[in-house]
């Protein structure tokens, strides 16, 4: 039922900008292997994944997307971004600022391969991320449509397994590959299926931190997340703009996307 619901998600959403094709990042990870195989069944041939590689992406991320690839039959080219990062790498930087960069670099090169195929690109953040703001804004959270953004990452999981994504992609730990050795679970200091427990209580169940921490829910997961969730909202967010007139952007100026002339 959530296939078929996304799925028409997607075609609807494409044929109102007047596009009918649509391109994305294929990592190697869950999240981009789903929205991969619904975008498949959506668009068949006009779907084109793009690999986008660097120097610190594993070998088995890289073997688990051409897996992807070769199993459901999909276009897909890849692009290696190893240069560009390379020559941010002339200065000593952090790891948060090489991923920072790794990601925008990625979005660049999947919007300037969209420009060319006259495609759509697809997001491929799930809603855990999302809310806890775990993206890089102007990076992998930009998008111009995103099926998944109101999944949870367990449920990415149980989704993935019904769509026949190979166990490969499924079982491993999830990572970005933005540096040697990330892990998205180390980063946050819990794992998906713990967090998305106590984060789907504060944001779906509307639960005060009071009544989580009476529930049982660890004080200190519950006070990551009530605290990302709030130092975050910025990217969640269209750029705020200035009201000055009586017809403001984002204020008041807001025609559905679907207007038809």
């Amino acid at each position: 039922m959530i296939t078929d619901y996304l799925v028409r998600f997607l075609e609807d959403e494409v044929t109102k900008t007047g596009l009918s094709k649509v391109v994305l990042g294929l990592s190697g990870g869950i999240d981009s292997a789903v929205v991969a195989v619904l975008a498949h069944k959506a668009f068949g041939d006009d779907l084109l994944c793009v690999k986008m590689p660097s120097h610190y992406s594993s070998q088995s991320s890289l073997d688990d997307a051409d897996e992807l690839v070769e199993k459901f039959g999909m276009r897909a080219i890849t692009c290696d971004i190893s240069p560009l990062l390379k020559a941010f790498e002339t200065q000593e930087i952090s790891n948060l600022r090489k991923g920072n960069f790794s990601a925008r670099m990625r979005m660049a090169t999947l919007f300037d391969v969209s420009a060319d195929e006259g495609a759509l690109v697809l997001g491929t953040s799930n809603k855990s991320e999302l809310m806890l703001g775990y993206g890089t804004i102007f990076g992998d959270l930009a998008s111009a449509i995103n099926p998944l953004g109101d999944l949870y990452k367990s449920e990415v999981f149980e989704l993935a397994r019904h769509l026949g994504v190979p166990a490969a992609t499924i079982e491993k730990p999830p990572s970005a590959d933005l540096w040697e050795g990330q892990s998205d679970e180390e980063d946050l200091g819990f794992t998906y299926a713990v967090l998305d427990k106590t984060l789907r209580a504060y944001v779906e169940e509307r639960k005060s931190r009071e009544t989580l921490l009476q529930e049982g829910h660890d004080e200190k997961l519950v006070d990551l997340i009530i605290s990302r969730i709030y130092r975050n909202q910025f990217k969640r967010k269209m750029p705020v703009i200035a009201k000055l007139t009586t017809r403001t952007i984002n204020h008041d100026f807001n025609y559905p996307r679907d207007i038809t002339l």
